[in-house]
């Protein structure tokens, strides 16, 4: 015989039954929160170890080390000579490119040891990036736990990776011939923006993986679209500028033309368009690249603004605060690029303007995550 059961009773045992539906239900399924917490994990290590890599690669190029370790051998090169018989065999095979007959001669086994260690820390820190990623991917994939659809954006991370060793390469060898003294200035800016590109994904797959799915389908439909839509340009913006400045890095404009808002007391750098072909001038001309940088400076700033004013106007106070420390960080990354300019470029400027570009680059791409994916909050905000 059956008992009477409490209306209440009977809405519990219904919640209950909805609430383990939901739970299990397919936008979920992807497993489990402790492995997207994993993975985020395993990705902040990534992200820290690309940015490290970038501050490397920038001191590298800051002392002219770049070009000391003429062969590309991705696994036999991550053991150093060991011996003075290695020692000279590696100093040789340099003393025989340009960098070292126009620019070094008469350089000490002492002194280009120096150089070696930077270029032989960047290549080493290269491959530790691809093994933690390799043990995390293959870790995560045969325990089964990658979330559903994470598969193939965990496998393109590496895929870019793998493309950027080849770049690193194809960057240097520009260098060991001719009669180039460094690498060429626009390999260098395709280097850099992969790198960039990369930190980017990943810093975009650590914002995702911090909400369930759930969570991200219903905070997308709050999306602020014109406002998701012009962060988005302020990004590919800031991306132009960066590449912009790796043209400057790679041919050293930044340590002529010292004075400021002018160049050499004019607005236009002189002898413009000097070198033949005329396209040369875009990448090679110190004068006309440095010009380049601080325009595409100007407008970005501008463009920033537009943007910072747009985002005042948004109800979310999680947004308009990151947009705020996009406003501030790019004030700050302006005034480092103007006294590495009035300095000379010194490496200790150089290298914190550079990480200034990091900073902002990453700072828009939260704040970009904020319009697409406003966070709820309460009608007070």
């Amino acid at each position: 015989m059956s008992t009477k059961r409490s209306i209440f009773e009977d809405v519990q045992t219904q919640t209950r039954s909805q609430e383990t539906r939901a739970e299990t239900g397919v936008i979920d399924k992807g497993r489990k929160l402790g492995a997207r917490r994993g993975i985020r994990i395993w990705l902040m290590i990534m992200f820290a170890l690309v940015m490290i890599m970038i501050a490397v690669g920038g001191l590298t190029r800051l002392t002219d080390s770049g070009l000391s370790i003429t062969e590309w051998k991705p696994i036999t090169g991550s053991i150093p000579p060991l011996d003075a018989q290695t020692w000279t065999e590696e100093f040789d095979k340099y003393r025989q490119i340009p960098e070292y007959q126009l620019q070094n001669k008469g350089m000490s086994l002492e002194e280009f040891k120096v150089i070696f260690w930077w270029e032989w820390g960047h290549r080493q820190l290269g491959r530790v990036i691809g093994l933690v990623w390799a043990l995390g991917f293959f870790g995560f994939l045969l325990t089964r736990n990658i979330p559903t659809g994470w598969t193939k954006r965990l496998l393109f991370l590496g895929a870019l990776g793998g493309t950027q060793g080849a770049v690193g390469w194809w960057m240097v060898s520009s260098g060991l011939g001719g009669s180039m003294l460094d690498v060429a200035s626009y390999r260098l800016a395709t280097h850099l923006g992969l790198a960039f590109v990369i930190l980017g994904f990943i810093a975009w797959y650590i914002f995702l993986l911090a909400r369930s799915e759930k969570d991200l389908l219903q905070m997308r439909r709050g999306r602020e679209v014109k406002l998701f839509k012009i962060s988005t340009g302020l990004l590919h913006f800031t991306f132009l500028q960066i590449l912009m400045g790796a043209l400057v890095a790679g041919i050293d404009a930044g340590r002529n033309f010292v004075d400021w808002p002018l160049m050499a007391g004019g607005f236009l750098p002189p002898d413009l368009f000097a070198l033949d072909p005329w396209w040369r001038n875009f990448f090679e001309d110190d004068g006309l690249v440095q010009f380049m940088h601080r325009m595409v400076g100007y407008a970005l700033f501008v463009f920033a603004i537009v943007v910072w004013r747009r985002s005042k106007s948004s109800g979310n106070a999680q947004v308009r605060l990151r947009f705020n420390a996009v406003m501030a960080m790019l004030i700050l990354q302006m005034l480092l690029g103007i006294m590495t300019v009035m300095y000379s470029a010194p490496w200790h400027i150089a290298i914190v303007h550079q990480i200034g570009a990091v900073i902002t680059w990453v700072l828009i791409l939260r704040a970009r995550f904020a319009a697409g994916y406003p966070s709820l909050q309460s009608v007070r905000g």
